[in-house]
């Protein structure tokens, strides 16, 4: 079991309200630290931004895995919102979150895919260019 990444402030890395499971929002941070800070830019090629779109992925992922009891797993990933720091101009959000839907689909399959929306905002906490948030439903595995 990976361990939960590290909260910024005074939040929980996942939520849990019966069989769903909340991430809070996760940013591209690696043992605390950001993997690659500032804002996404117009004059950038997008795949400069597909690592730090896994990891922020990623963690929200391990979040909620680490919330999972011994008996349970994924069903699947409900939704997710992917924001983006984006500069003035920039219009490529859906292809940066299709980064993140790729992540889903290569961890759990086909069936995860999910609804998204991809949303330009001002600012991020620490200037991260990115910030993911999931919702996923857990089932009990059968017995036997």
């Amino acid at each position: 079991m990976e361990k939960n990444p590290i909260p910024q402030g005074k939040y929980i890395p996942a939520k849990r309200s019966r069989d769903l499971i909340y991430s809070a929002g996760m940013t591209p941070r690696i043992d605390g630290k950001l993997m690659l800070e500032g804002r996404v830019k117009v004059s950038e090629d997008i795949s400069k931004y597909r690592d730090a779109v896994v990891q922020a992925t990623k963690n929200a992922i391990v979040a909620i895995e680490n919330t999972l009891e011994g008996n349970e797993k994924i069903k699947d990933i409900i939704t997710m919102t992917v924001y983006v720091n984006a500069e003035e101009g920039f219009t490529a959000h859906s292809k940066l979150a299709d980064f993140a839907s790729d992540y889903i689909v290569k961890k759990y399959g086909e069936r995860a895919i999910c609804s998204r929306a991809a949303i330009g905002v001002q600012s991020l906490p620490g200037n991260a260019p990115v910030e993911i948030q999931i919702i996923a439903y857990c089932e009990k595995l059968l017995q036997g």
